[in-house]
């Protein structure tokens, strides 16, 4: 299943207190759950005004609807083609 990167800007995220982060978490597994397998998250980055979610699903369709239920922006989304890390280099 294709992976993705989605950005996501929300003013003010970066200084979100854990029980926020708990549940915005709580709402889009709910969403997750409610659509099914097909779509999954794996994890995400709080940074700033910005959160980087790394999910797995079978096109951009579906992230785009995981983020209209759940009511979360999704600025932008790329499809990761290839992943790089200190090994590749060797």
């Amino acid at each position: 299943m294709p992976r993705f990167i989605i950005e996501r800007e929300i003013p003010g995220a970066g200084q979100w207190t854990p029980a926020e982060l708990k549940a915005v978490s709580q709402k889009s597994c709910a969403v997750l759950g409610a659509m099914g397998p097909s779509i999954q998250w794996e994890h995400s980055y709080v940074a700033g005004d910005k959160i980087y979610c790394v999910y797995r699903a079978p096109d951009e369709a579906a992230i785009r609807k995981h983020a209209e239920l759940g009511g979360f922006p999704a600025d932008r989304i790329e499809q990761v083609r290839s992943e790089i890390d200190p090994v590749t280099a060797e």
